[in-house]
């Protein structure tokens, strides 16, 4: 049974949950809609870089690096709905000169 399935069957059974079964069940719902939001934008993001047979080795190129970054970007996503206490979002790079 999924956690939706759960927190309906608890919200319509009539019987409060504990402290520790309600949180455990919130979690697995963060989890579960993380993964769900992760997968359909990875399929999007797949879709619209896809290469097409008349690309340039040059638009090949530049859609597979924005692809690369979605990518990691949903992977963030995913880690982040896993744990999101234990997440650290990666140091943001500035080029430019600080001095």
């Amino acid at each position: 049974m999924n956690a939706y399935s759960k927190a309906h069957q608890a919200l319509t059974s009539g019987q409060p949950l504990s402290e520790t079964d309600a949180a455990a069940l919130l979690g697995e719902l963060r989890t579960e809609f993380g993964q769900e939001l992760a997968d359909a934008v990875e399929q999007a993001v797949e879709a619209q870089y896809r290469p097409a047979e008349a690309d340039s080795s040059s638009a090949v190129r530049v859609k597979r690096h924005k692809l690369g970054a979605a990518i990691r970007t949903v992977n963030l996503v995913r880690q982040f709905a896993t744990n999101p206490r234990g997440f650290t979002p990666p140091t943001q790079r500035d080029p430019r000169s600080t001095s």
